[in-house]
């Protein structure tokens, strides 16, 4: 096994060859366009990092490090991936891993969300413009898989 081993991406808070093992099959890849147009896409792996560390750090998109994918393709992948569920797939993998080997205890978990009036002109009063879910623990979900000795 490639315990902590990182060989695909090179950074050390990247998903490790054993993390991408678990969530190769989750992530889908990018559809292609009908007529046979545009780019092909990039690469599963290198995204969900991107997404990922975006998702750590708490960094606005556009501070996406070059070392991943632009911002406008991690974010709309990141949007996708959202709305279709795969995210919440990619999630719940990395915490069942991680549950598994001892890394984490997903029974205490805190939620964070931050409130705004809203703009004139909106549906309705009070609407809530940001909420962010944070998972505490005192493990970071990307680190590596290795059970604890």
């Amino acid at each position: 096994m490639l315990h902590g081993i990182n060989t695909g991406m090179c950074h050390k808070r990247d998903l490790t060859d054993e993390q991408w093992k678990i969530l190769d099959p989750i992530v889908p890849e990018p559809a292609r366009r009908r007529d046979g147009r545009g780019r092909p896409g990039k690469e599963r792996r290198a995204v969900l990092n991107g997404i990922l560390w975006v998702l750590l750090t708490g960094a606005p998109w556009v501070e996406l490090p070059d070392r991943y994918p632009s911002y406008q393709t991690c974010h709309r992948r990141f949007q996708q991936w959202v709305q279709s569920g795969v995210m919440r797939g990619i999630l719940e993998a990395l915490a069942a891993e991680l549950k598994i080997h001892g890394l984490i205890d997903v029974e205490e978990a805190f939620i964070d969300g931050s409130f705004a009036p809203s703009k004139k002109g909106a549906v309705s009063a009070g609407s809530l413009s940001k909420v962010s879910g944070i998972l505490r623990s005192t493990s970071s979900p990307l680190r590596s898989l290795k059970p604890s000795t």
